[in-house]
């Protein structure tokens, strides 16, 4: 469903490995969330996709769990930013921004997607679910 979905909506992507059950039980235990349904079934098509001049379109689960691991635990960063933990990255921009699901209480419970600014630390909302996300980055609706 999702890599056709993708195929539909651009001609350059690039798509990898499966990943399995397994492997996103222990990325949810090492970040101590539980991922959102859709990016589960994602990932267990394609663990990651790319898109033009090497764009983050979904990370492969090992970038998701070593960017959300890097961000929470950097000591600077709790000097410069807000907190990071209520944030489960999973895409970035190309501009230094990222993509992220909400987390509360250890879940993801909305489908929603933010944008985090990395220059002014704000969080703005992007999109109601991934398939949208995708839809209007890839059309450019989604501008950022």
């Amino acid at each position: 469903m999702w890599t056709g979905l993708i195929q539909n909506l651009t001609s350059k992507h690039e798509f990898f490995s499966p990943t399995n059950r397994e492997e996103i039980l222990k990325a949810e235990q090492l970040l101590g969330v539980l991922l959102p349904d859709e990016l589960k079934d994602l990932l267990k098509e394609s663990n990651g996709v790319y898109s033009e001049y090497g764009l983050g379109l979904i990370w492969p689960l090992e970038r998701i769990i070593k960017d959300n691991l890097d961000f929470r635990q950097t000591p600077d960063f709790k000097d410069l930013y807000m907190p990071f933990e209520p944030l489960l990255f999973f895409a970035d921009a190309g501009n230094g921004d990222q993509f992220a699901f909400v987390i509360l209480d250890g879940e993801v419970r909305q489908t929603d997607i933010f944008v985090w600014n990395h220059e002014n630390d704000s969080r703005s909302w992007a999109a109601p679910s991934l398939q949208m996300y995708l839809d209007w980055w890839l059309s450019g609706k989604l501008n950022i």
